[in-house]
């Protein structure tokens, strides 16, 4: 250790960055954490005086003026700053809002098209007053003459993708004549009248109860409606039509053949009158699910008629190549063995090869980096030399790892952290997931198979349970990383070759860590599901809570910064691997970064991209595609569904990919 101690004091760490302190506060740190933690990577303290000198006062922490060259940011604020609280009601309600739009409307992508929430206070007329966020809406005009009518649109319009969209006002008070208008209407329509009353504008009237599209002449409806009724606008955006209800009964067909892009749209016209929206922030009093559900059994069923001819020979055949190459893409290799002899196909990659991207694949999402890449590096010893951007990409993942705990160059140097810190999600992914890896398939025969049953994955040795290190090699592992955790920083590029010559020894016999491990997930009781983890009584620690763990770590962030500016040096300006480390250094900045607003670069399913592309760039190796053609098609499938939404078409809201997976 007494090399570590020259790199950096033991006292230095805990001390300048304010992350190893066991009685940091329970919430998260401010970001005035942040230049001293990055400053520790960049600038090494001085190393401490001989043992027989007096100690002298604890280093100074780095100036706060001027630039961090690792991170691109002012001192002080390489990290964002937490969240604000606000109103927990109000936070409450948003979420119960969110929640309930996403069940409505799943197929709807709110980054690019967001659904109506509130009124607009922009666009409106004068006489029209909003209150209660937006959602309230009162006249405050004379209201003499048809003149003094005035509307209010939403925020926006109302997606396509939403296939049926459905809001409800509720008249609060009629007011004196009750001359209300509850509808829709395009972008630029004159809000000094009410809906329905000009060109594409369409309105549902109280006094009268007369449907008006686009004309100052109604047309018979339904009933009139007044002080406490709950008025409910449904759009069909598959046929194009519009229904109203009244007090949760449908009123039948109002309008057909409307335009696109409309906004929900309410006038009023005399004093007093004052409505309620409700654009899901509330259940409404109409079932609208079940009107949905309708239309998705329809559309359904018209996907299902689709003819296919007398190609259906051919296309079974196709179909099962692709799925032949996504088991052999994602590494499952005796389900691929299985598929291709019942379908007479032949298995495109060797059996080997599929095995050793398997085991890369498990190290991954197992979090346990260091390994990964040395194993890259022995089986595909030229794979990250041509992959500079790859490389830096898995080392900043693997120092995502040291601070998780989870790396084995910080497992190794005594610092277990809670199983809670190193599990790997046991959910079932959609062919959409950023990477189907065998993980998923995996971990259910680990939860189907009780601890110690014995019970070996197809494929491996018989000291192999689920391809990672075994104990043993662990431990030799660790006593390799422990031995170079002093070297240099110049000594970087030269690190991977020596440990790949010293690891020969053990990784044709990868294996995880049957104690601790089951295929990346926490381990299992005998009853086959995970044992609880109390995170109360298990508060996350740095590195896993060792001391000498973060030292390891500190110097690898520093080899990390090198490794960065000579891959600036070499290959130009890199925006990616720029963002990639600020983010990855700004863990660093809070007592707790789990908890912090980057604290979601340590969730586990964070590594599922990573895994992604290093498996691509070993089966670009081999000539293979870097994706299977599977999920090529449903990408293709997914995109064509996007362009249907932004053409207008509604039914792309009830076929959506997922339902023909499951």
């Amino acid at each position: 250790m007494s090399g570590q101690q020259q790199q950096l004091p033991l006292t230095a760490a805990p001390q300048a960055s304010g992350i190893a302190a066991p009685a940091a506060s329970a919430g998260p740190a401010p970001a005035s954490a942040s230049a001293p933690a990055a400053a520790l990577l960049l600038h090494p303290p001085p190393p401490p005086p001989p043992a027989t000198a007096a100690p002298p006062p604890p280093p100074p922490p780095p100036p706060a003026a001027g630039p961090l060259p690792a991170l691109g940011l002012p001192a002080g604020s390489s990290a964002p700053a937490a969240f604000p609280h606000g109103d927990p009601a109000l936070n409450e309600q948003e979420k119960e809002l969110k929640r309930r739009l996403k069940r409505l409307y799943p197929a709807v992508d709110e980054q690019e098209t967001p659904l109506p929430r509130s009124w607009s206070p922009k666009d409106k007329f004068s006489y029209i007053g909003l209150s209660q966020n937006n959602l309230r809406v009162h006249y405050k005009g004379h209201g003499k003459t048809p003149k003094d009518a005035a509307s209010v649109r939403a925020t926006h319009p109302i997606p396509a993708a939403c296939g049926i969209y459905y809001f409800e006002v509720k008249i609060v008070s009629k007011g004196r004549d009750g001359y209300m208008g509850i509808g829709l209407s395009a972008q630029g329509v004159n809000m000094n009248r009410l809906p329905g009353w000009d060109k594409h504008s369409y309105g549902y009237h109280g006094d009268d109860g007369h449907s008006f599209c686009s004309s100052g002449t109604g047309q018979p409806y339904g009933p009139t409606f007044t002080t406490g009724d709950v008025i409910g606008c449904c759009v069909n955006l598959i046929n194009n039509t519009c229904f109203y209800t009244k007090n949760g009964h449908s009123l039948g067909i109002a309008f057909t053949d409307l335009p696109p892009n409309l906004y929900p749209t309410v006038g009023l016209q005399t004093p007093g009158e004052v409505v309620d929206a409700n654009f899901g922030q509330h259940p409404f009093v109409f079932d609208i699910e079940d009107y949905m559900r309708e239309w998705r059994t329809k559309i359904q069923a018209q996907i299902d008629r689709f003819p296919i001819g007398d190609r259906e020979g051919e296309w079974q055949t196709m179909i099962q190549k692709m799925v032949s190459s996504y088991l052999v893409h994602h590494g499952y290799c005796a389900t691929a063995e299985a598929f291709a002899r019942s379908t007479d196909q032949t298995v495109l990659e060797e059996l080997a090869s599929i095995k050793n991207r398997q085991r890369i694949q498990k190290l991954v999402l197992a979090g346990r980096m260091g390994e990964a890449i040395e194993t890259t590096q022995q089986l595909y010893p030229s794979l990250l030399e041509r992959n500079p951007n790859l490389l830096f990409a898995l080392k900043v993942r693997q120092f995502i790892e040291m601070v998780n705990g989870t790396d084995s160059e910080v497992r190794c140097l005594g610092g277990h952290s809670p199983k809670s810190q190193d599990s790997y999600p046991v959910s079932p992914r959609s062919f959409s997931s950023p990477s189907m890896s065998p993980s998923h398939g995996m971990n259910i025969h680990s939860l189907a198979t009780s601890k110690g049953s014995g019970t070996h994955f197809s494929g491996f040795e018989s000291s192999c349970s689920n391809g990672v290190i075994s104990n043993k090699a662990h431990q030799s592992y660790c006593h390799i990383k422990h031995q170079s955790t002093s070297l240099n920083v110049p000594e970087l590029n030269s690190i991977n070759v020596s440990r790949s010559q010293q690891v020969n020894s053990y990784t044709s016999d990868v294996d995880m860590e049957t104690d601790h491990y089951s295929n990346g997930v926490a381990e299992t009781s005998s009853n086959g599901f995970l044992n609880e983890v109390d995170s109360s009584q298990l508060r996350r620690q740095l590195c896993g809570g060792s001391q000498a763990a973060i030292e390891r770590m500190i110097h690898f962030g520093r080899e990390l910064q090198a490794m960065s500016e000579q891959l600036r040096r070499e290959c130009g300006k890199n925006t990616t691997n720029k963002k990639m480390l600020k983010d990855a250094f700004s863990l660093l900045a809070y007592s707790d970064p789990w908890s912090s607003p980057v604290g979601n670069q340590l969730d586990p399913i964070q590594r599922e991209p990573v895994c992604s592309v290093l498996n691509s760039a070993i089966l670009e190796t081999h000539n293979l595609p870097k994706q299977p053609p599977l999920a090529l098609a449903m990408g293709q499938a997914s995109q064509c569904l996007g362009l249907m939404a932004r053409s207008g078409i509604g039914s792309c809201a009830f076929a959506t990919v997922e339902d023909y997976l499951h």
